[in-house]
């Protein structure tokens, strides 16, 4: 029988970070700083100009500054601790503060997988059924599905995360990872974990799944609806309304799907240090320049807050 006095209790982890650049600490932070500032300024930015313009209310915007708030919620949960990291190595944190970023991380990434499935939806409501559209979309469903979105990331996610952060962690301590992150956590752990790694693996599929094949089946019959619009104008402005869509859609998903959709947590985590940027910094970075750059009603209302912040002054 192990002696109790044997057996020690993790009270703080270390976030390794990436030990092989170390010596770039210094740009590196600069050049994450930069990333992580663009991407809370053109999220922002998009989110005053769809409150600010009146002819940007509508369910589309509306579901698209929803978007634009949890990726700012989503980088701010990593970012700021990577930063730390780049400046001053490898960094403690608490076992409370450590399972508090893995659960807001996959909370607020699954409801936006969700949230990218409902814009999905829109689009195909707004194509293929537009005598319907403005009854179905109205203001009070917008609220609801977002609120949807939301309740179902955060119940899917508290309760593997709840169950990982019940076991042992008797040691090592060291995060190969520059975030808590499941399946690093997994790793640690001194208990069986067979079990939470198959509900992980089950509940990743099932969110992966649900937002690609609702993505798919509603983007299949966009594409039959627009083939049959009467002028190539009006076939390239409806596949313009949603190439961004899914080009946000792709990087996300490609991603996730390396780091999450696998049986076993514990597998490929060196790859997943480098994987998981694309999400934490690249993705956040593209996304408002994806959506704004394809999207003239989003130019005039941005020259237009922006004026008028101008003027202000």
């Amino acid at each position: 029988m192990v002696s109790a006095v044997n057996v020690t209790t993790v009270q703080e982890f270390i976030l390794e970070g990436f030990p092989a650049v170390r010596s770039l600490g210094t740009v590196l932070f600069l050049v994450h700083l930069l990333a992580y500032l663009a991407s809370i300024t053109g999220n922002t930015l998009i989110i005053t100009a769809t409150w600010a313009d009146r002819r940007l209310q509508t369910p589309m915007y509306f579901f698209l500054s929803s978007f634009s708030f949890l990726e700012c919620c989503f980088i701010t949960t990593v970012i700021p601790k990577l930063l730390a990291i780049f400046l001053s190595g490898s960094q403690k944190i608490s076992f409370a503060a450590c399972f508090t970023q893995a659960f807001l991380f996959l909370f607020v990434g699954a409801s936006g997988f969700f949230l990218l499935a409902i814009l999905s939806l829109d689009r195909y409501l707004a194509i293929c059924k537009p005598l319907h559209y403005s009854n179905i979309m109205n203001p009070r469903i917008c609220v609801l599905l977002v609120t949807a979105c939301l309740v179902l990331g955060f119940l899917l996610m508290v309760v593997p995360v709840g169950m990982l952060s019940q076991l042992s962690f008797c040691g090592p301590h060291v995060i190969p990872h520059f975030f808590c992150d499941f399946g690093p956590l997994t790793n640690l752990s001194c208990s069986d974990t067979s079990c939470i790694e198959m509900l992980a693996f089950s509940l990743a599929l099932l969110i992966l799944l649900t937002s690609l094949i609702s993505t798919v089946i509603a983007y299949s019959n966009i594409v039959v609806s627009i083939l049959h619009l009467p002028t190539a104008k009006e076939r390239q402005r409806a596949f313009s309304t949603c190439s961004s869509h899914l080009i946000v859609f792709s990087l996300m998903y490609s991603s996730y799907a390396f780091i999450y959709v696998k049986p076993k947590q514990t597998g490929r985590l060196d790859s997943n240090r480098e994987a998981a940027l694309m999400n934490t910094v690249v993705t956040p970075v593209l996304n408002p320049i994806i959506y704004s750059l394809r999207n003239k009603q989003v130019h005039r209302a941005l020259k237009e807050v922006l004026s008028s912040v101008k003027l202000q002054k």
